[in-house]
């Protein structure tokens, strides 16, 4: 298990979404969170709920909650940070990435800068 705060971060908005859908789903380790080629820029984002630690994932703990990034995802990931926002009946994460030269509209998929990862 490694300690990767300074890779990437989550506010305490996010950290109380996770803690509460880990006990509405009755237990859980953490969110995993990940990206793919995929998506209208090229990389989309991940996020599943985990039940245990693989023995490649980064764990990253804060305000009682803790993400889980596997090492695939991490270099494209580093430097993010994840909040929890409510905009009218809309509740999503939300993904700050500095490694993102673009996104898309709904902010799923993101395209990376000229020499990042």
């Amino acid at each position: 298990m490694n300690k990767a705060d300074d890779l990437f971060r989550f506010t305490e908005a996010a950290a109380k979404r996770i803690t509460s859908q880990l006990q509405e789903r009755g237990g859980g380790v953490g969110l995993r969170v990940g990206v793919r080629e995929a998506g209208c820029n090229g990389w989309r984002y991940v996020m599943d709920y985990a039940e245990t630690l693989n023995p490649d994932d980064t764990v990253v703990e804060a305000h009682g909650a803790k993400v889980l990034i596997d090492a695939k995802s991490l270099p494209l990931l580093r430097g993010t940070t994840l909040d929890f926002q409510k905009e009218g009946l809309n509740r999503m994460f939300r993904f700050k990435n500095p490694n993102a030269a673009a996104s898309c509209g709904c902010g799923e998929s993101f395209s990376l800068e000229e020499g990042a990862a």
